[in-house]
């Protein structure tokens, strides 16, 4: 007994330390290293600072800043893309308008835009957008336009294949793309074809571009057809400028024309 305690007094310090490693090597084990994180969080947690609200209200609003600069820079970069177009245009302007209003339900149909009788805009107008041809004005109020657009299954346009000048009409089909029935069984068409107004049109001016030939079917009948991809990125307008025009109307047409589908070309 007088060994065993001499051996005890002598080599305690040793196997209180022994014993604690096992136990700490064992609870690691049992906790994947969680006791260890939870230590450390302990220890370091008075030397650590959380930032203050003022701190977090200042990089909020410097954040906001940063967005609010991207957001002008993207809308001046398409205002000088309409400027670019309308000294460019042979067609007058009447305003730059900015697309305020467009319903879920009639997204390739029609929008709403923030500019009416005040400036200067009046059913009939025409509106292009960058790249050609979106639509046309079908009600005005004092500060405000709705416009069919090209895109909508009600509208159809007198066209005409700029390089071949064979003819027929545009019908759109609530998408970026539209059906060109043409007139003639013998034309002169191919993939890539740049497709624009034509004089058979009595709603809108000759010669503006709305698209291109994306393929043909020639099988169509009674002539062949073709799926125009529309120039004009319609499902993301912003903003269109309105151009002034007088529907080319028969004498003895009613005005409710002028308002209703383009049926006639």
């Amino acid at each position: 007994m007088f060994t065993l305690r001499r051996w005890w007094d002598k080599n305690a310090l040793k196997a209180g330390l022994i014993v604690l490693a096992i136990g700490t090597a064992w609870g690691i084990q049992q906790t994947n290293g969680a006791f260890i994180d939870e230590l450390y969080y302990v220890i370091t947690r008075p030397f650590q600072t959380n930032p203050s609200a003022e701190k977090q209200l200042e990089d909020a609003y410097l954040l906001e800043l940063q967005q609010r600069v991207i957001e002008l820079e993207n809308q001046n970069q398409k205002l000088r893309e309409l400027i670019d177009d309308r000294e460019s245009s042979k067609l007058d302007v009447t305003a730059q308008a900015t697309i305020i209003g467009r319903s879920a339900d009639n997204w390739w149909q029609q929008i709403t835009v923030n500019k009416g009788t005040q400036a200067n805009v009046k059913i009939g107008d025409i509106a292009t957008g960058r790249g050609g041809l979106v639509g046309r004005i079908i009600n005005v109020t004092p500060h405000t336009a709705r416009i069919l657009l090209l895109s909508d299954p009600t509208s159809q346009i007198g066209v005409k294949v700029s390089r071949s000048r064979s003819a027929g009409f545009l019908k759109g089909q609530s998408g970026a793309q539209a059906t060109m029935k043409f007139f003639e069984k013998d034309l002169d068409v191919k993939p890539g074809d740049i497709i624009v107004t034509s004089s058979f049109s009595r709603l809108f001016p000759q010669d503006i571009p709305l698209g291109r030939v994306a393929s043909i079917d020639s099988d169509a009948s009674p002539a062949p057809e073709a799926t125009i991809q529309l120039s004009v990125p319609i499902s993301s307008l912003e903003w269109v400028t309105i151009h002034p025009y007088t529907p080319k109307l028969d004498v003895d047409a009613a005005p409710a024309e002028i308002v209703t589908e383009d049926s006639n070309f």
